[in-house]
């Protein structure tokens, strides 16, 4: 696979990420958004463990376990923080807090530890990008900064980041798709008390049960194999700002699916959004053929 088809990849898997809120539209709103984290999680790596059981095509032998559970804590704590934060602070600035920082902390993680300085063409994309973000969410009405919400969005944030570095660890060593599965997996098992604490009435109605399949299956499974074969070729900073597609397109489906509407600051943050991707995606990136690990 060609780096350029990598960063197409990774860029598929965000996309999908992004039809995440307007799914959670069609669920149940008395089922709590942490319970929803983790029956998604729940779904969409145990349905991949055992199908790589059945099939035998998981190999357990030679394992890179410490980063994986690594790759694991990281998810299961991000899940909680992000959530949480959404609940402190509202929508908009955890979103924009989280979304926006993850991409900042990935490209000093990728500084400091493996020693790769951020490139022009990678600062232009995530500064575009990030400010396109903000415009697209802090324009809107009713928002509430807490100082703890705040903090929460950063270490959720952060913790994508870090996800995303130790991901490449295990992708090292092994495939996309058993790596999605065991990562995913252990994360469920971490959230499951989540569950029991709170609410999930709705949760197992019809209705209930087929947008977990897809969250599960759609939005967990096949779009973290996407970001992580796409992860494999490029560097993790990259990656990790080809992720903010995903409020890109939750913006988008808002308009054409649920029937939102968009002011011009909206529209402008739309705009950069997409050109910090374009930027990213589009560029030759030629010094990154000779660093993508």
């Amino acid at each position: 696979m060609s780096q350029r088809i990598s960063y197409l990849v990774v860029l598929l898997g965000a996309i999908l990420w992004g039809t995440t809120g307007t799914a959670q539209t069609f669920m149940p709103q008395t089922i709590h958004p942490l319970a929803v984290g983790a029956s998604r999680l729940a779904v969409g790596g145990f349905s991949l463990l055992i199908l790589l059981l059945i099939l035998r095509k998981i190999d357990f032998r030679n394992w890179p376990w410490k980063s994986t559970l690594y790759a694991a804590i990281s998810m299961a704590v991000f899940q909680y923080l992000f959530f949480s934060s959404v609940r402190l602070t509202g929508v908009a600035i955890g979103t924009v807090v989280t979304i926006g920082s993850a991409p900042v902390f990935s490209g000093v993680i990728e500084w400091l530890l493996v020693k790769r300085r951020p490139t022009r063409v990678w600062v232009i994309a995530t500064g575009l990008a990030i400010i396109g973000c903000a415009l697209l969410f802090l324009n809107k009405d009713g928002i509430v900064v807490n100082p703890v919400g705040v903090a929460m969005s950063l270490g959720a944030g952060l913790l994508f980041a870090f996800y995303t570095l130790v991901n490449k660890d295990v992708l090292a060593k092994v495939d996309a798709v058993p790596a999605v599965a065991v990562i995913f997996s252990m994360s469920a098992m971490m959230l499951f008390p989540f569950l029991f604490l709170f609410e999930t009435e709705g949760l197992m109605t019809g209705r209930g049960i087929s947008v977990v399949l897809y969250l599960g299956i759609a939005t967990t499974s096949i779009a973290y194999i996407l970001f992580s074969v796409g992860l494999k070729r490029i560097p993790s900073s990259s990656a990790v700002t080809l992720s903010l597609a995903e409020p890109l397109t939750a913006a988008i489906l808002s308009v054409l699916v649920v029937g939102e509407r968009l002011n011009v600051t909206s529209w402008m943050g739309v705009a950069m959004l997409l050109g910090g991707i374009l930027v990213l995606t589009l560029s030759g990136r030629a010094k990154n053929k000779s660093e993508a690990v």
